[in-house]
């Protein structure tokens, strides 16, 4: 039977971003037999490899393995180790689990596709003009040309910070263990690649300021690693590219409302879109696959007699997100300017409650628990 066709297909809902969100969005409404435009927005074509990482919750792992594209070679956490500067360290464990599982945007990437692929209920599109539908879910990431369009306020603060990502080769081996080093001027994080305790590849997300960031970029491959070895103060040994950098503003951004009306019907965020935060926690994808999981359960359990684009079916969505996305990026924003105040005083204090913490194994475990989206 051959593939259909834009004009023999009526969707009730377009979803304008195919990125991880969107694509797990459109595979959860599928599941559930309501039809689908799947749009991929101009801005997003590109051909450039995506070599990010992303350290993903026990929630999101449920969530991937039930649609059947949770990557083989995903990479579990089972310590996470955090230096403070002078001195302070906390250490982070589960003994029945890991802390979270480490995958390869491009690899899941190509595993949702491949799923869209197959699914009746989607239709893909290039971005283009289309007929009115009763809903469209914007998750083009914080950028998002579609959200201006609308009308809806993006509130945004700049950090002043980039984030640079690439691959790095350790000396020494990972032991699946996310390491992570935070002061005034950077916070380093180096997450495991690879299953086994013994690999010595990993993924580098390192924000510092815009500056410094410009700097690191004009170093050679060599002088760049050497520089990322005296941030991590040796820990893994000599430190080595693998690919090549990427870097990107970091900022701290919610929308004001994450629904509303437009002349091409209802429309709703999700993802990146509704809200930014600092990659610190690691938590930003976990939240986006929650938004995901929250209007697709929204929407497919409305009331008969309601249009998907009914603003009382998304304003449930609206509260029930918007009021755990606001707690998350409080307490991430909270952590980053706690470590980014040079302050001798705040210094002792962070090194004391880090110390202190790492004397409390129940919290500490209430904590890792809360953090890798355990039940």
């Amino acid at each position: 039977m051959p593939p259909s066709t834009i004009t023999d297909v009526k969707t009730d809902i377009c979803i304008s971003g195919d990125g991880v969100v969107g694509q797990t969005l459109a595979l959860l409404l599928a599941r559930e037999r309501i039809k689908v435009l799947l749009k991929t927005p101009e801005r997003a074509v590109s051909q450039k490899a995506d070599i990010r990482s992303y350290a993903l919750n026990a929630a999101s792992r449920e969530l991937l393995l039930g649609l059947r594209v949770w990557p083989d070679d995903a990479t579990p956490v089972n310590h996470m180790q955090v230096w403070g500067d002078s001195g302070g360290h906390i250490r982070f464990d589960l003994e029945d689990k890991p802390l979270a599982w480490i995958v390869d945007a491009r690899v899941l990437l190509e595993r949702l596709a491949q799923a869209v692929g197959f699914s009746p209920e989607i239709e893909k599109q290039s971005a283009a003009a289309q007929d009115p539908v009763s809903l469209t879910v914007i998750c083009e990431g914080r950028m998002s040309d579609t959200r201006a369009v609308t009308g809806a306020v993006f509130e945004k603060h700049s950090y002043g910070h980039m984030a640079i990502a690439t691959h790095v080769r350790c000396e020494n081996p990972h032991e699946n263990t996310a390491w992570q080093w935070m002061d005034e001027v950077q916070i380093c994080a180096l997450l495991p690649r690879g299953e086994s305790a013994s690999g010595n590849s990993t993924a580098l997300v390192w924000s510092v300021s815009n500056e410094q960031a410009d700097e690191l970029q004009m170093l050679s491959p060599l002088d760049f690693g050497a520089a990322l070895t005296r941030a991590t103060r040796g820990r893994l040994g000599r430190l080595s590219l693998e690919t090549e950098r990427v870097a990107w503003p970091l900022m701290l951004a919610q929308a004001q409302n994450w629904c509303g009306k437009w002349a091409q019907g209802s429309w709703v965020l999700a993802g990146d879109a509704a809200h930014a935060m600092h990659p610190l926690a690691g938590q930003g994808l976990n939240l986006g696959l929650a938004d995901a999981a929250g209007l697709a359960q929204v929407l497919a359990s409305k009331p008969y007699f309601r249009a998907f684009g009914d603003l009382k079916v998304l304003r449930a969505y609206e509260r029930s997100r918007k009021a755990h996305a606001a707690m998350l990026l409080l307490a991430t924003d909270g952590i980053k300017h706690v470590f980014g105040r040079p302050d001798i005083r705040l210094q002792s204090m962070r090194n004391w409650g880090m110390s202190g913490l790492d004397g409390v194994p129940s919290f500490k475990s209430w904590l890792a628990r809360r953090a890798s989206g355990a039940r």
